[in-house]
Parts: C-alpha cells; sequence; structure tokens
C-alpha cells in the first residue's frame, strides 16, 4: 500500500506531467527540422535554469557554466536506493557505451545527484556513480540546495520514514523516475520517461549533438 508521502510524491509528478503534456498541446513545435526523437520529449522552447552549486567527490564545485557544451541527462536518486536508481544508471551506462567514439569536448554526460545528503558524501556518490561508467558524473548538495535545483527542474524527491521499530537510519527516498535532459547552454530542453531504450535514448542524444554542431 502506498504511504502519504509516496502519495504526496505522485500526486506533484502527476501534476508536473500534466504541465509538460499541456504545454506541448498548446504551444508550437519549434524544434530544429530532423530532431525528431524517440526516447527524449523536447519542449517547445528551452528554459533556463537559476543559478545552483553541487559538490562532486573531487572536492569542486558543479555549477552551471560546467555542463555547457554538452548534452546532459539528469538523474536524481541515491545510493541507498535497492531498484530504480541501480537499474537506470545501469540502462544509461548501455546509451553511454554507444556514444563513446564521440569527442570528449562534445560527448553526451549523464549526471547522478543524490538528494540523500544525510548519507550520501560526494565521495560516495562519485564512487557510485562511475561504477556504472565511468563518464558518469556524481556530486549532491545540502538540503535547500536540493530542493531548488530539483524544482528548477520539475523533478520531486521526499524522504519517507522508516517503519515502526526500524532504526532511524533506514529510512528511504521517493523521488522522480523521470530525468531531465540539458542542452549544451545549461537550459533544460526536455524529459525522459520510463520505461527507458537505451538504443533510443543512444540514439537521440546522438542525433542531438550532431545537430549542435551545426
Amino acid at each position: 500500500m502506498f504511504n502519504r508521502a509516496t502519495l504526496v510524491v505522485l500526486i506533484v509528478a502527476l501534476a508536473a506531467g500534466l504541465g509538460l503534456l499541456a504545454a506541448q498541446r498548446l504551444l508550437p513545435d519549434r524544434a530544429a527540422p530532423g530532431t525528431q526523437t524517440r526516447a527524449v520529449t523536447l519542449f517547445p522552447q528551452p528554459r533556463e535554469l537559476p543559478p545552483f552549486a553541487l559538490q562532486q567527490s573531487d572536492g569542486t564545485q558543479l555549477v552551471p557554466g560546467e555542463l555547457h557544451g554538452h548534452w546532459t541527462v539528469v538523474f536524481i536518486g541515491f545510493t541507498f536506493c535497492p531498484d530504480v536508481c541501480p537499474t537506470t544508471l545501469a540502462e544509461l551506462a548501455l546509451a553511454q557505451k554507444q556514444w563513446e567514439d564521440i569527442p570528449d569536448t562534445l560527448r553526451p554526460r549523464v549526471l547522478f545527484v543524490s538528494v540523500d545528503p544525510e548519507r550520501d558524501s560526494p565521495d560516495r556518490v562519485g564512487e557510485y556513480a562511475g561504477g556504472f561508467h565511468r563518464d558518469t558524473l556524481g556530486a549532491t548538495a545540502d538540503l535547500p540546495a536540493l530542493e531548488a535545483f530539483t524544482r528548477s527542474l520539475s523533478l520531486v524527491f521526499m524522504k519517507v520514514p522508516p517503519p515502526d521499530g526500524a532504526p532511524a537510519g533506514q529510512y528511504t527516498i521517493d523521488h522522480s523516475a523521470a530525468m531531465a535532459v540539458l542542452d549544451p547552454q545549461g537550459r533544460m530542453a526536455g524529459v525522459i520517461q520510463p520505461p527507458l531504450d537505451p538504443a533510443a535514448i543512444a540514439a537521440d542524444l546522438r542525433m542531438l549533438t550532431e545537430a549542435s554542431r551545426d
């Protein structure tokens, strides 16, 4: 059965999804010709993100400028996640293998952001993300910064307390399974919704990368 926290997350995610669907129906398609995609749902118009600063495992900050020049897939989760996170990162790694031949200066990126700063240090997040693919970036931040960052991407998360009698540290995190797609200018340009098709994701990101070079 769903607990109250899970229900709240589902309601918020549904509202965000309905808003995206309405925008797609009401606004004209402004995507460039030849950018029809299968896995990535492109917005009619990319939107600017507010400033953010995430902490990486090497001690440096991940700020908007660091993502410029690449298409970036952003997935939120946590390293203690038992199913959705490892499955999603493994599927994204299959897509990443298919674009490894793209020069590093242009190669699409995958950014995994942990929304569990209480248990996930930057070092832990970096090691976890890199375990799926060497190019996967890992980062986290304090709770207010994470809330602002995920809200700007229309993603949601919520801490779910452990069952009665369980240790306090055995909580879980409900979070969006959808992923945000950022363009080479660091703007939110679209989303990827599950179920995932690694081949389609790889083809879409390759096509978008090539189109951005023209």
